[in-house]
């Protein structure tokens, strides 16, 4: 017979944060949190004045999440030690919180318990609670190791093509390359990287970390370990890496024919500089943030292909965002397999099991309604059209960063609006949705079938 007693306070409110989701939702908050009250003292910014609070929470959200979208100019507005903040909470935001948590009691404790690992699993999507702390050992060496070598790359080409200081060009090297592998989009220069739109050096430079990033760790890893046996990936390999080199080359072509003649972007370019910025700019809608050309002076045709690629994203367990391609892909699998009459949805020669199935249309079907919903806020409280009010909603829920200009002239409750979606789309609409669960629940039971019609 059940007991009647009513549990402690302390016990049940331990208990709502048993889910792993719970918790990574818990840690991204609060690393937002400190983060704006960082930037909110009046050492970070260059006038020495406090910063407006939404400003600091919108900035803090949008470092956190490795969003890029930004309020104030960060190269101008901030000063050394908000940029610094900023830097911080863009790698804190990139490794996940949990698996800086995870590390950190690794190098404490040399332990690491069972609920733990169950944690570090949700947040970097290894497979086996038993490799969790490897996994987090290569994430963090992979992530800096590449990120020095960005640095090291884009600080020599600044120094030698552009006559910058020793000092400069480290720190703009370290800065961009922290930017570009977590996919944050975040610059010191006010117009982003639209001086280099010809410099191939820093084009393919950050790109290469861009893709890096976005493609997930245990793809990376998988790559690495059997690059030349394609036949044994698995099934997220093998969707990752065909649907990347299928948007990369589709965004490419899109972008250079769309833009080809347009004076105020491709227009001044010869031909191999149009391919150049094509492929940037294909690969920065991607969840990167970075521009070489005028996102302002796109033509709709672009900004509509920009919406489909930052919607979709890149790579599970990665720095990128938007509903992710592995997500795009099942769903493309389950479609194919549909209209072949077929009762199961095979990927090679492996069956994707009903419940990834059904998480990727969860995904999909709740990341459009965010995106509907704030739309039509933001379409009621500004004066803004749809296609550049479009821009800015999925930039922001995708975690890319991009805009067409208007992120700095919105009211407060638009910024408040643009740092909940930026929250939601980096932790995952349901992971968001899992975390405000008290408890999974079980149907112990089976109620009879009935078809209904569909169409």
């Amino acid at each position: 017979m059940p007991s009647l007693t009513r549990r402690p306070a302390w016990q049940r409110r331990s208990d709502r944060f048993r889910h792993p989701a719970q918790v990574i939702a818990a840690g991204f908050a609060a690393a937002v949190a400190v983060g704006t009250g960082l930037l909110s003292l009046p050492a970070a910014t260059r006038s020495g004045e406090r910063a407006d609070l939404v400003d600091a929470l919108f900035t803090a959200t949008s470092a956190v999440c490795v969003t890029g979208l930004v309020t104030v100019d960060t190269g101008t507005y901030w000063s050394g030690f908000g940029q610094a903040v900023i830097l911080l909470l863009i790698q804190a935001g990139g490794l996940g919180i949990m698996t800086l948590a995870t590390l950190f009691t690794v190098l404490l404790s040399r332990r690491l318990g069972v609920r733990a690992r169950f944690l570090a699993q949700a947040e970097t999507k290894s497979l086996s609670l038993d490799d969790v702390r490897g996994v987090v050992r290569r994430i963090v060496l992979f992530s800096l190791t590449t990120e020095a070598v960005v640095a090291t790359v884009l600080a020599v080409r600044f120094a030698t093509r552009y006559d910058e200081s020793f000092g400069a060009a480290l720190y703009d090297g370290v800065f961009h390359a922290v930017s570009a592998f977590n996919n944050a989009g975040f610059s010191t220069r006010a117009d982003s990287l639209v001086g280099y739109v010809t410099d191939p050096w820093i084009n393919l430079t950050v790109a290469a970390a861009v893709i890096l990033g976005g493609l997930g760790f245990p793809v990376v890893f998988e790559l690495a370990r059997a690059w030349r046996r394609p036949a044994t990936w698995s099934v997220m390999t093998r969707i990752t890496v065909a649907m990347t080199v299928a948007l990369l080359a589709f965004g490419t072509v899109v972008f250079t024919l769309a833009e080809f003649s347009n004076p105020e972007t491709f227009g001044p370019l010869d031909g191999p500089e149009k391919l150049l910025a094509g492929f940037f700019a294909s690969t920065m809608t991607r969840t990167a943030g970075f521009n070489s050309i005028d996102i302002g002076a796109l033509r709709p045709e672009s900004l509509l292909a920009s919406d489909v690629l930052m919607f979709i994203g890149g790579g599970s367990a990665g720095t990128a965002g938007g509903i992710k391609v592995t997500t795009f892909g099942l769903l493309a699998f389950v479609l194919w397999s549909e209209m072949r009459g077929e009762t199961d949805v095979n990927v090679g020669r492996r069956r994707v099991p009903t419940s990834n199935q059904r998480q990727a249309l969860a995904i999909a079907l709740l990341s459009v309604g965010a995106v509907v919903g704030a739309t039509a806020v933001l379409l009621a409280i500004t004066s803004y059209s749809l296609d550049v009010v479009l821009f800015e909603v999925v930039s922001a829920f995708a975690t890319v960063g991009l805009s067409t200009g208007i992120t700095g002239s919105l009211p407060p409750e638009a910024d408040l609006l643009l740092v909940v979606l930026m929250f939601a789309g980096r932790i995952g609409p349901l992971t968001l949705a899992s975390a405000l669960a008290l408890r999974d629940r079980d149907r112990r039971f089976e109620l009879p079938e009935e078809r209904t019609i569909v169409g």
